[in-house]
C-alpha cells in the first residue's frame, strides 16, 4: 500500500511538460530570472540523465511484506534504503514489520538497512522503559542500525490522568540515555507540519489538507485542548539538550518545515543533529517558487547535515506496475528538483518553480554520504 503522509503528495510536470513550459515564447521570464545555479561549468552539476548511474539512499522508507518489485524498482533507480518501522495503527504490528525488514535485509545484502521502533503499549505500567530497552538491543543485535519515535508521543498518547506525554517524559528518559551510551541513532518524529494547526484555506499545500482531511485525529486545528506545536518542539528540544552526544536524526526537517531558517536554527542549536527531507519537500519547493535563493543556500550551507528521503510506503498490495511508476516518478521529480534548474509545477499549489540546480558534491552527500557516516554499519 502505497500512502501520502502529510506534505508528501506532489506531481512535478513530466519533462515533455516541463519543456514546453519553458520554451521560447512561454510566460516563465520571471522564473528564468529566479533561477539560480552557480556559474560553473556543466561537469560541475548532474542531469536528468545522471539519476539512475548515480548511487544513492532514500534514508526513509516504510517497506513491509515480501518487496521484491519494490526492491526491483529500487535496484533499477540505483538506491539502497532504510526501511523505518513506526509505532501506526496504520501499519502492521511492529514485531512483524521488524520481521519483514530482517528479511529484506538478509535478501538484499548492502542495499537494505533498517531502524527499529518501540511501543507505548503498556507505557504506565512499571518496567516499561526496561524492557523497551531489552526489545531494542534486540533489535539492533538482528542489524537495525536506529531507533525511531513517532509523533504519538506528544500528539496522542496520554497519562491515566489524560495528560499528554512529551518527549522529555522521565520515563523516556533511560531509553534516551541507553542510545545515547550505546552511539545508537535516534530518529524523531516530532509533531507535523505547521500547517496541522492552522484552518484549511491557510494551509499552504494541497497535500497537507488532503491529509488532515482523511487523518482527523492528527489535524491539531480541530483539537484546541491538545498540544501545540511550539510545546511539543519545546519538548523536544529539551531532551536534546540532556543527552548532548545523541545522535539524532530529525526526520521531517525537523517539523520546522515552513521556513528553511528555522531548519538552520535548530540545526545551529544542536550541532550534533541531522535532518532528513522526508514527505516535506513539497514546502522546499513552495518556498523555492518565491525565494530560491535562500532554499539553494540552506542546502548549500548544511550539506554535511541533511540526508535524503522520500517517505515511501509499499506493502503487500503494491505490486502493480502503477504503485512502482508512482514510487520512480516520486524518486526522480525530487532528483529533478535537486539536481537540475528545469521549471518544475506542482499539484500542490499555484506557482511554478525552478530546481535548484546543486552542485554534484552537494548532491552526494544528501543522496548517500551523509547516510553513510550517520549510519556507518548499514550498508556494507
Amino acid at each position: 500500500m502505497r500512502t501520502r503522509p502529510a506534505g508528501a503528495a506532489r506531481v512535478v510536470a513530466p519533462l515533455a511538460l516541463v519543456a514546453a513550459a519553458a520554451a521560447p515564447g512561454s510566460d516563465d521570464r520571471a522564473l528564468t530570472a529566479a533561477r539560480t545555479p552557480d556559474v560553473q561549468p556543466a561537469a560541475h552539476y548532474y542531469a536528468v540523465r545522471d539519476f539512475p548511474r548515480v548511487e544513492k539512499i532514500d534514508a526513509h522508507v516504510h517497506v513491509y511484506g515480501v518487496a521484491e518489485h519494490f526492491m526491483a524498482q529500487a535496484t533499477a533507480d540505483n538506491f539502497r534504503i532504510l526501511d523505518i518501522n513506526v509505532d501506526d495503527a496504520d501499519y502492521p504490528p511492529i514485531g512483524e514489520q521488524r520481521r519483514d525488514a530482517v528479511s529484506l535485509r538478509e535478501r538484499y545484502p548492502g542495499r537494505v538497512a533498517f531502524v527499529t521502533t518501540f511501543s507505548v503499549e503498556s507505557f504506565s505500567s512499571p518496567g516499561w522503559s526496561a524492557s523497551v530497552v531489552r526489545d531494542i538491543d534486540e533489535a539492533i543485535a538482528q542489524g537495525a542500525v536506529g531507533v525511531k519515535i513517532w509523533k504519538n508521543i506528544g500528539m496522542a498518547l496520554r497519562d491515566a490522568d489524560g495528560r499528554y506525554v512529551m518527549p522529555d517524559d522521565a520515563r523516556l528518559e533511560p531509553i534516551i540515555a541507553h542510545l545515547e551510551r550505546q552511539h545508537v541513532v535516534l530518529l524523531g518524529h516530532q509533531a507535523e507540519p505547521r500547517n496541522c494547526w492552522l484552518p484549511p484555506e491557510k494551509m499552504t499545500v494541497r497535500s497537507d489538507r488532503e491529509y488532515f482531511s482523511e487523518h482527523p485525529q492528527y489535524y491539531m486545528y480541530r483539537h484546541p485542548e491538545m498540544p501545540t506545536h511550539e510545546s511539543i518542539l519545546a519538548a523536544r528540544d529539551r531532551m536534546l539538550r540532556a543527552h548532548p552526544v545523541l545522535h539524532f536524526d530529525a526526520v521531517h526537517l525537523a517539523s520546522l518545515e515552513w521556513d528553511v531558517g528555522r531548519v538552520a536554527d535548530f540545526l545551529d542549536r544542536f550541532p550534533g543533529a541531522r535532518v532528513d527531507v522526508a514527505a516535506r519537500m513539497v514546502h522546499l519547493e513552495y518556498q523555492a517558487a518565491s525565494d530560491p535563493q535562500k532554499v539553494r543556500h540552506f542546502l548549500i550551507r548544511y550539506q554535511d547535515r541533511i540526508l535524503y528521503g522520500s517517505d515511501a510506503a509499499y506493502g503487500p498490495g503494491d505490486s502493480d506496475v502503477a504503485a512502482l511508476a508512482s514510487l520512480h516518478d516520486d524518486w526522480l521529480a525530487d532528483w529533478r528538483f535537486l539536481a537540475t534548474a528545469d521549471l518544475m509545477h506542482s499539484a500542490d499549489f499555484a506557482a511554478a518553480f525552478h530546481g535548484l540546480q546543486l552542485p554534484r558534491e552537494v548532491i552526494d552527500k544528501i543522496y548517500r554520504r551523509n547516510a553513510q557516516a550517520l549510519f556507518p554499519q548499514a550498508w556494507y
